[in-house]
């Protein structure tokens, strides 16, 4: 299991990996989600999948996509690198990774 604190404005989100399943946790309320319950921007998506602009299920084409790439994945730590590239191109800032209970490590 790996865990990934990032930065976006004043807010501290967390990215936990646990093989090919990725959720999204916000510190203050410790909850845990995946990623059908995160907003999406419509903006964003688009600027990802060009593709998606016209289609009326692009949520959930982009969330299957997503989940595609996570699956062809073989290590955790490639997991991590891919989310924590990703999520640096959309202003978060990556604080900390956590693997297996072990110490924090600064990014």
């Amino acid at each position: 299991m790996l865990r990934i604190s990032f930065r976006l404005g004043g807010e501290i989100i967390e990215v936990v990996s646990k093989g090919n399943n990725i959720f999204f946790s916000d510190p203050a309320t410790n909850m845990l989600t995946t990623i059908e319950g995160l907003r999406l921007s419509k903006a964003g998506v688009i600027k990802e999948f060009p593709d998606l602009k016209n289609k009326k299920n692009w949520k959930e084409e982009a969330i299957k996509r997503f989940k595609n790439h996570i699956k062809s994945l073989d290590k955790e730590e490639d997991v991590s690198d891919y989310i924590v590239k990703e999520l640096k191109k959309y202003g978060y800032e990556p604080l900390l990774k956590q693997k297996a209970g072990f110490r924090p490590k600064r990014l």
